[in-house]
Parts: structure tokens; sequence; C-alpha cells
């Protein structure tokens, strides 16, 4: 990973560095609250030898005498002794072993200084129980020092510096448990931003998924929330990122292969909810808007949507032609979309898999093929059932989508092994749904005329305004009769007529 990739994975994942470095200093603050407030109170004692002579040679010696008796001295300031007779004295209501976690003795390098210091939870107490504690320290050294009573003593101790009342506590130090907690916050998102990134099995980035599909990507399609509620976009007015996207992918399309393009296209995917639908959709109303006739075909038999997305009739369509029941002119609908053509999956079968492969449903694509410029399928998800491998056999190829960040790896090779074991070819990878910020983000921004492409998102609510004159009045709208479970029958409104007109199919 070079500097590179390092920011562009913090500009990722920002929200988790985000929140840890935030819960680590909540932590720090809320361990600096709870803390119970220690003083610390500092005497300085002095050592020094008791030297028989004036000499230079008798002052050394003495010197040396001293420093060696320093750290000794140390120890024994640190030990129960002292620590039971400073409580005696002051009677503390407290242990000889718990007074002797709270006392500290420092000696300083080539000096006969010993410094002391006390914590206390208290700064009155700290002081006395550090000068008392020097006090029954410098006796007991007198005691220990002197060899035969009433003799001078080889050493002595002297309080160099007595004891006052602190005026703030040592623990806790707020700015110093904020900044640390502040360092490992940081320190700690990182590593599970990097971990998280190391862990995801998701497809995030065209490099990724053009090495699993096999094929290049032809398509990028932006996050978008609106068209979550309205799949099909109206190109005529729309020049948003999205629609752009389209435009896009609808020109890559066209370049796959100059001589002979693909002109019926399967659009699938490894899993359900990744915009296979709302992809296909708007891919046949782009090569609508180059002035193409497109039909757009629901292969998916078992879950179809195009109907409910685009207001269609779903009880009649490629089910019903591959039965029998029904010829191909009869189920094929007009939309409000000028050149645009739709068969509806039609009811649903109990045998998806043998309808979709059959020799009927290869000759009603060869004849959609003859009808039409381009025929778009949306076929169902391919881990899931087999459909959409075998539509794709029969087509000019699939293409395969991929949902930024919810795609895995695995389950899209998987998905391209099932296309390949069939002999469908894969025309190239969408992805979808990029995020608009980060550092995977997707942005299209573009005005022409002095009109701002987001400005025209709303005219996807009037879908009127994308049609034409001659294909508003050419159009009959399809519906169906009362009898909704029959295949069988068909209401058409003529232009002008407010009465359904009940024409049978036999």
């Amino acid at each position: 990973m070079n500097i590179r990739d390092f920011a562009k994975l913090l500009r990722t994942r920002w929200i988790t560095v985000c929140v840890t470095t935030l819960a680590v200093v909540l932590g720090a603050v809320l361990y600096t609250l709870l803390t119970t407030p220690l003083y610390q109170a500092s005497t300085r004692l002095f050592v020094s030898a008791s030297s028989g002579g004036a000499s230079v040679s008798d002052l050394y010696q003495g010197n040396l005498f001293s420093q060696q008796r320093v750290l000794s001295y140390a120890e024994l300031l640190g030990g129960g002794t002292v620590a039971q007779r400073t409580i005696d004295k002051l009677k503390l209501d407290t242990t000889a072993d718990a007074l002797e976690k709270r006392i500290k003795a420092t000696v300083k390098p080539n000096t006969v200084l010993i410094d002391v210091s006390v914590l206390d939870e208290s700064p009155v107490r700290a002081r006395d129980i550090a000068n008392a504690l020097s006090d029954e320290f410098v006796a007991l050294v007198g005691e220990l020092e002197t060899t035969t009573p009433g003799a001078q003593a080889d050493s002595r101790v002297v309080v160099e510096q007595r004891a006052s009342v602190p005026t703030k506590p040592l623990v806790p130090n707020p700015v110093r448990n904020i900044g640390i907690g502040l360092g490992l916050g940081v320190l700690l998102g990182v590593g599970l931003a990097v971990l998280r990134d190391m862990l995801d099995n998701t497809i995030k980035s065209q490099q990724t998924l053009e090495e699993i599909a096999g094929s290049s990507v032809v398509g990028y399609i932006p996050l978008d929330k609106d068209i979550r509620k309205v799949p099909a976009l109206s190109f005529v007015s729309d020049n948003s990122g999205t629609a752009e996207a389209f435009r896009k992918l609808r020109t890559n399309l066209q370049f796959l292969a100059v001589d002979n393009p693909p002109r019926v296209i399967v659009v699938t995917s490894s899993s359900p909810a990744e915009g296979k639908s709302t992809t296909a959709i708007n891919i046949a109303l782009a090569l609508a808007e180059a002035e193409h006739n497109v039909v757009l075909v629901d292969g998916d038999m078992r879950r179809p949507s195009l109907d409910k997305y685009l207001d269609l009739v779903g009880s009649v369509g490629f089910s019903t032609v591959l039965s029998g029941t029904a010829s191909l002119a009869e189920v094929l609908q007009k939309t409000e979309f000028p050149r645009l053509t739709v068969l509806t999956a039609g009811s649903i079968p109990p045998n998806p898999s043998e309808l979709l492969g059959s020799l009927a449903a290869r000759k009603v694509l060869d004849e959609l093929r003859a009808q039409f410029d381009f025929v778009v399928v949306d076929s169902s998800p391919l881990l899931a059932v087999t459909d959409g491998a075998v539509l794709a056999a029969t087509a000019d190829g699939a293409l395969i989508v991929a949902r930024f960040g919810k795609t895995k790896r695995d389950h899209l090779a998987h998905a391209v092994e099932n296309l390949n074991s069939v002999g469908a070819s894969v025309l190239g990878a969408v992805m979808t749904m990029m995020p608009a910020r980060g550092g995977s983000s997707y942005s299209y921004h573009y005005s022409y005329g002095g009109s701002s492409g987001d400005g025209n998102r709303d005219q996807r609510k009037e879908p009127a305004n994308f049609h034409s004159a001659d294909a508003e009045t050419n159009r009959p709208d399809v519906n169906t009769t009362a009898d909704a479970t029959s295949p069988r029958h068909l209401t058409e409104r003529k232009d002008g007529d407010a009465s359904p007109v009940k024409r049978s199919l036999d």
C-alpha cells in the first residue's frame, strides 16, 4: 500500500477513524472524571558522613561513603518500618502496606540528595505525612548508624527541604489524559480502518471489478435516492449525473464492437438488490433516446418487476407466449416513452428455467431481434437460479451488474463462472450505486444553456413530458380486465374513448 492508497483508504474510512477516536477520547474524559484526585507533597533529604579528619582524602572518603549510603536509605524510606512509625506518630487510619504504595524515594545520580514524595487524597495530609516521614527517617538513621550508646553516628541525614501544601492534584492530569486518548484513538482508528479494508470482501474499485469479471467496466452509475422511487429516468429533460452515466454506458455499448455491436443484451447480477432491473430499464431508455427502437424484456419469471416499475400489465407476457396462449404481437406493450416497448414476464410458471432454455424462448428472442434495433433483457440473479445464464447463452452477451460496497468478490466470481460455463459472452461490467462523496465517489457536474442538470430531476415525476406528439396519439394503453387471473384477455383503450374495449385473444 503506497501513500496514495493509504490516503484513499482514510477518505473512505474516515467515519471509522473519527468514531474510534471520539470513543477513546470520551473514555479518557470519563476516566479523568472518575479518578479520585491525589495530591503530592515532597521533601528533600541530605546525607552526610561523619569524618574524623579535615584532609582532602578524608572528605573524599566521606563523600563516597555517603553516596553508598544513599541507595540503602532510599530503600528504607519505602519500607514498612518508617511507614509504621509515621502512622503511629500521626495516628493515621491506614496500614503500613497501603502507605508504602504512596511513598516514593528518588536518588539523584552522583549526589547525596534523596527526594521523598507522598501521594494522598488530602493536600494537608500529604504534607503532614511527608514531613513526619522525613523526621522519623532521620531518627531511624541515627539509631541505625550509632554502633554504641553515646557514640557519634557514622552517617547522618538532614531534612534539607520540608514539604508544603500542594495547590493542585497530581492525578488525574486532564490535558495528559485527553492527549494520550486522542493519540491512541487516532492510531486505533487508523488500525481499525486498515483492518476493515483488508477484511472487506466487497467490490469497491474498477481494478477489482475488471479482474473478477474478466471484462472492462463500461459504466458507473452514481447513487441516486430518487431513482428508487421512480426507476425510469426522463432522458429528454434530465441532465443529471445519473442520466449522463446511462448515456455514457449507452455509448460504450455501441462501441464494444463497431462492426457488429451487440443487439440482444442480458442484464444480470450475482445477487438481488444490486440495481439490475433499474439498470436494464434506463439502458433501454437511453438507447431509445438515441432514436433506436428498443424492446425491454422481463426475463425474471420468478420475481418480475418491470410491470410494477413501468405501470404495465403483468399477467400476460413472456411466459404467455412460451406457453402458446398468446402470440408475441398480442402481448408486447407500448409504453409512455417513445420507441420503447416492453415484454413483461407474464404469469409465474412452475418451470422458468426449462421455459427460458427452450427453443420457443430462442425463437421469441430471434423475432424480437428482427423487429427491434435492441433487445434488453432483465434476467434473474445468477447465483440464485440458472435463468440468467440460460438467457445469456442465447443472447449476444451479458452485462453483469455489481453494487459498490455490496457485491461480494466471491459471489461475483461464481456468477462469472456460471456465465462462462454456458458459453455466454460477458460484454462488460457496470458498477452501480457509486457514492457521491468519499474516496471512491462518482460525480458529474455539467450545465448547458444556463440550466443545471439536477434542476431538471423533478421532471421524472411527470413522465408524460417525455412523449412526443406522435407517440402520445398513437400509444394504446393496455390494462387487465376484471378477471386479472386470466391471461387470455386484455383491455385496450383507444384515443378519445373513455370506456375500455375488451378484446379476446382467441
